[in-house]
Formats: C-alpha cells, sequence, structure tokens
C-alpha cells in the first residue's frame, strides 16, 4: 500500500511525498528527537550516545533520505553555509561564465552552496532578489556587474556582509570591491607594442585621446587609457592619434577603423576590446592591409573570438575566474571581521591581467611601408 499524502515516507519508500523532519527520523529510529538531533549533528560520541543507536538514528536518516532544514539550522547557528551572487546580466553572459565558476569552486571548497539572480538591470527586480537572499538568510552577498562601472549601493547590502564584484560605489561604503587591473592592463597593451620596437603611428580604437572620451559609465575604458598613457609617457612615445566608439561592438570598430585609415597610415593599433578588433580587422582587409605585416594589433579581454580570428589577437584577458574566486576569498574575510567599524570605507582589490601574446603584433621592422 502507498504512503498516505499527508504522512511522512516509512522506511524503504524510494521516493518521500513530503520533506522528511527530525522529528520523523527520531520517531522512525525509536529515539527522542533530541537524541536524533545529538547524533545527526555529529555529537553523538562527544555526548557517550551508544554505537547502537548512533547506527540506527543515521541509517533511518539515510533511507528516510533526510535533509537537514537549512534555514532552522541557520536560525540556532547564526549560519546557513549560504551565499547569495547577484548580477546584472553577468549570469548569462557567455564572455563572464568563468566569473560565476569561480565563486560557485572557492564557496564549494568551504562548504557553501551559491545562490544566483540575475537583475536585468531593473532596479525592482533587483530590490526583490536581494529581498529573498535576505529572507533565506544568506552568510554574505555578491554583487556583480557585467562590465567595470560604478553603481549605486542598495542599503539591503550595506546590512549584511558583502563585496562588490567588478564594480565601484558612486559613493563611499564600507564594502569592498574586487575588480581587475584595467590601469597595468593598459601598460602592458602598450609595452607589447613597444617590445616589439613601435614607436611612430601608433593609434586607439575605442577611446581617447582625453579620458572625457569613452562610452558612458565605462571605468575600463578610463583606467586602460590611463595605463597606456603611463607606459607611453614613460618611454617617451607618443600616441599618434584616438578614435573613440559609443560602444564597444564590431561594428563601431569598423567604423572607426575605416575613418583613422582615409586620413591617417597606422602601424599599430590598440583596440579597447576585442569585438572592437574585430572590427578594426575587417576594415583593414577593406583598405588592402593585413594584420600584423602591415598593422599591428593588441587588444583587451581575451573573448572567444580573439583565438577564433585570422591571424590571432594578441589580448590582454580579464580574468573571469579569478575574479570570482577572489570576491568569495574576501567575502569570507568581511564575514569573519568585526563589524563595529561604521567608518570604514571598503578596500579595492585588484586582479591582475595576464598578456595572451598570439600572431597579431609584428616587430616595427617587419612592418611594410603603406602607399
Amino acid at each position: 500500500m502507498s504512503t498516505p499524502r499527508n504522512t511522512p515516507a516509512t522506511i524503504g519508500d524510494s521516493v518521500s511525498p513530503r520533506r522528511v523532519t527530525l522529528a520523523d527520523v527520531a520517531k522512525a529510529a525509536g529515539v527522542s528527537r533530541t537524541t536524533a538531533s545529538l547524533v545527526l549533528s555529529g555529537r553523538g560520541r562527544e555526548l557517550r550516545i551508544s554505537q547502537d543507536v548512533e547506527r540506527r538514528v543515521l541509517r533511518t536518516a539515510e533511507e528516510l533520505q533526510y535533509r537537514p532544514n537549512i534555514v532552522s539550522r541557520g536560525l540556532r547557528t547564526g549560519t546557513t553555509r549560504t551565499i547569495g551572487f547577484v548580477s546584472d546580466t553577468v549570469a548569462t553572459s557567455r564572455l563572464a561564465g568563468d566569473m560565476i565558476k569561480g565563486a560557485l569552486e572557492a564557496a564549494r571548497d568551504r562548504g557553501f552552496m551559491l545562490f544566483i539572480g540575475e537583475t536585468e538591470g531593473d532596479a525592482e527586480l533587483e530590490h526583490l532578489l536581494l529581498q529573498a537572499m535576505q529572507d533565506r538568510q544568506v552568510d554574505g552577498l555578491i554583487l556583480a556587474s557585467m562590465f567595470t562601472r560604478t553603481i549605486k549601493v542598495p542599503k539591503a547590502v550595506t546590512a549584511m556582509p558583502a563585496v562588490l564584484l567588478n564594480a565601484l560605489p558612486k559613493k563611499p561604503a564600507p564594502l569592498p570591491a574586487v575588480l581587475p587591473d584595467e590601469v597595468e592592463a593598459g601598460r602592458r597593451a602598450a609595452r607589447v607594442l613597444l617590445d616589439a620596437g613601435h614607436r611612430d603611428g601608433i593609434h586607439l580604437i575605442g577611446a581617447g585621446p582625453s579620458l572625457r572620451d569613452r562610452p558612458s559609465e565605462s571605468l575600463a575604458a578610463v583606467e586602460r587609457l590611463v595605463g597606456i598613457r603611463e607606459a607611453f609617457g614613460a618611454a617617451g612615445v607618443k600616441v599618434a592619434g584616438a578614435r573613440a566608439c559609443p560602444d564597444w561592438l564590431p561594428e563601431y570598430g569598423l567604423a572607426a577603423t575605416r575613418d583613422l585609415l582615409h586620413t591617417a597610415e597606422p602601424r599599430a593599433l590598440i583596440c579597447f576590446n576585442d569585438r572592437i578588433a574585430m572590427g578594426a580587422y575587417q576594415a583593414l582587409d577593406d583598405f588592402g592591409l593585413k594584420v600584423p605585416a602591415d598593422v599591428s594589433i593588441v587588444s583587451f579581454d581575451d573573448h572567444p573570438i580573439a583565438s577564433w580570428m585570422r591571424p590571432r589577437l594578441t589580448t590582454v584577458a580579464l580574468p573571469h575566474y579569478e575574479l570570482g574566486r577572489k570576491a568569495v576569498d574576501v567575502l569570507f574575510a568581511e564575514i569573519d571581521r568585526d563589524r563595529t567599524d561604521g567608518d570604514r570605507v571598503g578596500e579595492v582589490h585588484r586582479v591582475a591581467m595576464p598578456v595572451r601574446i598570439r600572431e597579431s603584433v609584428a616587430p616595427s621592422s617587419a612592418v611594410q611601408p603603406l602607399g
């Protein structure tokens, strides 16, 4: 006969029609609820519960497929061993999939689960997701952005241990932030060209020449430009020109590079991301120019297209996996620290961006004269 719909499954049932409780385990094992609780929390031996009773409780719990109520346990212990991860579009972005993977694995290494929610840029949905995370009493929260930018930090986030990932607060806040080291990335991109002997005819595609010439809210554009200018300035090299793009998509890279080629003869380009570089490749090809024989190109992000392009694109990689892991590491430091210091301003943690050397940069001596 099947188990009644509103009663717990008996030992041997393959499926439980409702959640098995601690009381169900205790009753089926023939022990008190307190004894069952002590055994299942690993304190049976400590309190001298017999091995026979301990084995019986554990066997019963396994046969009933008992799982502890995390929320109830959280009320008792002060921890649910869960972390909330709320993002704008990062959860469904192929480019940043490794960010989720890094956070998941770092949480799992500590025996924690990650709850992931995506706001799609909707403030009301963000509010509801944060409220849901609080209702589930997550031990901490990661608030992530798809692209590096400044954000308005919701008050709900500052009420719990939290970390900003790929974002900085618009106003001073006590939350730490984890960001890619975009300034050093700009220096590294410039050094790739300098190390190849390039000194003249270097143009920027995507941002510049001033820090104001960039897509709206793009912190990465500003920081990459700062790094590029620092590296070239230290080497006594001047950038020949720059074309800003309203967005970092292939069509804008194509249009900006075409515009440049009508008025200049570039020897090297720094594109502000790989999608812009894809458009630049097309523009150069339209003008009968080859990469890197005629024009060298270095870029940023290490999007999958960088290794698909021919020749393969040299780029400074966004360390998505490392960013996700670092955010969890910083969050646990927040959970552990004394939170009575209400005036503290959060520390910014930078994660290095490695250079992926491929075939799109040639020594300046090998670049063919144009014309």
